[in-house]
């Protein structure tokens, strides 16, 4: 899966991490400076959240496929809940539903404490 990310110019440049776990696939988005959106407080800018979650639903399909054409994303909506400070966000993707040509993905991505997340994401992706 890692070697998928690297083909990817945007998920190279957040520097995002897969890792294998027993409930499935979870990326990580290390902490850098350069990420950062709002220096005041500091927090993790949204648009790179953004990214980072549709990405982490995208790795996940191509995960329960093994291989075939990469999802097109339909549709993207982000619930923003607190700031994302200055540490990892983790994130894990959870397929709805599965049809032939649409896919349902829910994300959400915390930091610290899993039972806060900082963001969440629904998409719908097409598939062939």
């Amino acid at each position: 899966m890692n070697r998928i990310v690297d083909a990817i110019p945007y998920a190279r440049f957040l520097g995002v991490e897969v890792e294998r776990t027993d409930g499935g696939l979870e990326c990580v988005l290390p902490f850098r400076q350069e990420l950062v959106g709002n220096a005041a407080l500091p927090a993790v800018h949204g648009g790179v959240l953004g990214a980072f979650l549709e990405l982490t639903a995208l790795l996940r399909l191509l995960d329960e496929s093994g291989s075939g054409p990469v999802p097109k994303p339909i549709t993207f909506s982000i619930d923003y809940l607190r700031s994302a400070g200055p540490s990892a966000t983790r994130a894990r993707a959870e397929i709805f539903k599965l049809g032939r040509r649409i896919a349902n993905v829910r994300v959400v991505a915390w930091q610290d404490d899993r039972n806060r997340p900082v963001v969440a994401g629904n998409g719908k992706f097409l598939l062939s």
